[in-house]
């Protein structure tokens, strides 16, 4: 059998470039009119028996080449279990091998959440007690903006994920964060339930999603660039998202993502906003604190530098809604590689963690709520 390549699905990417013997080179397709790229997802048949070595030749030219040293792809023969490859970045080009023991398999660079688990996770929990669904507006490809909306509590709470469309591990992060917060026997979420109103956006950039980009919509525009002047016809998704944070107003703020480089989970702040208190920002300083105290999944050592006083950039969320509604405002970031301080050999960062770490983050959110 001949070996074939497909990336024609759900977030599919990649271009096959020739087939050598056993040595398949490929490169990974830009985002449409844009420049960034480095998600990919395809499928391979036809190598049962085979070992496979894959080589991204423009892997040098990635958005954020300097992170795949120390980085592993993903491989799978179910789409459930995302198990890691071996890695190697030498000269521009990442290589990774597979021994083929199937018919097929597919390989990613963070396991996949596709459209179709997004329109089965608003279905679930559109149909659990006390949880409302609102389709805000719609994208530029037309498809749905959900926005899923808990509790009864006075402080209004807002978590958004994948605003970049390649870290699909921020959106299974919020699948983990709504099955805790619908748990009917969870204290915590019981807690919260009573005490704040959640507005949540599990997936903030279907398009992109679907598409297989790294970091755009339709438009090739990244999102976390318009939070201070987004448009319909450029940044809809986040028009109608802003659009409703002021109908509601904003006391707690999670935006979910990825990184590419760093092997850790860490959050970014809203340090050099214009209205910056050190009040404000001890409440943000003490959820990091709390959060790396309840879990070995989280720490404080590794992360971005701060912005200077004044030099904030507002086009991104975080600081936007900081300064917008004097919220406590935070970026989830989370690793395309491991969790160094707790690492898992065979699967890496991985969905089951994305989803323990929701727990933990909403847990250190019930013991800090009053003083939101």
């Amino acid at each position: 059998m001949s070996i074939q390549l497909n990336a024609a699905f759900d977030s599919g990417n990649i271009r096959l470039i020739d087939i050598d013997g056993d040595t398949v080179d490929v490169e990974i397709v830009a985002d449409h009119q844009s420049d960034f790229f480095q998600w990919f997802h395809f499928r391979v048949a036809g190598a049962k028996g085979r070992t496979l070595t894959f080589r991204i030749v423009n892997a040098g030219k990635a958005a954020y080449a300097f992170g795949w040293p120390g980085y592993h792809a993903r491989v799978s023969t179910d789409r459930e279990a995302w198990r890691t490859t071996d890695g190697s970045y030498a000269d521009g080009v990442f290589s990774f091998s597979h021994s083929f023991d199937s018919d097929v398999a597919w390989f990613a660079y963070f396991a996949p959440y596709s459209m179709e688990r997004h329109a089965d996770l608003i279905a679930r929990m559109a149909a659990q007690p006390g949880v409302s669904h609102r389709e805000l507006g719609q994208t530029l490809d037309g498809r749905a903006m959900d926005l899923l909306t808990l509790g009864t509590g006075p402080k209004q709470v807002w978590i958004y994920a994948r605003q970049h469309p390649g870290e699909s591990m921020a959106e299974w992060w919020a699948e983990g964060a709504l099955e805790k917060l619908t748990d009917p026997d969870d204290a915590s979420a019981r807690a919260l339930r009573e005490k704040a109103t959640f507005h949540i956006v599990p997936n903030m950039n279907p398009d992109g999603s679907f598409r297989g980009h790294l970091r755009t919509n339709a438009a090739g525009v990244n999102l976390n660039r318009e939070w201070h002047a987004p448009t319909m016809e450029k940044s809809p998704e986040v028009y109608l998202v802003r659009a409703a944070m002021d109908e509601t107003g904003c006391d707690f703020a999670m935006d979910v993502h990825g990184d590419e480089a760093i092997p850790a989970n860490f959050l970014a702040g809203f340090e050099g906003i214009p209205s910056w208190t050190d009040e404000l920002g001890e409440k943000y300083y003490a959820f990091g604190r709390n959060l790396a105290a309840a879990t070995p999944l989280f720490q404080l050592e590794k992360g971005y530098d701060k912005s200077a006083p004044g030099q904030a950039n507002l086009s991104m969320s975080t600081n936007q809604l900081a300064e917008r509604f004097g919220a406590v405002s935070m970026t989830l970031e989370m690793p395309f590689k491991d969790h160094d301080p707790s690492p898992d050999a065979e699967f890496g960062w991985s969905p089951d963690r994305c989803k323990a770490l929701a727990h933990a983050c909403l847990d250190t959110l019930a013991g800090m709520i009053d003083e939101i």
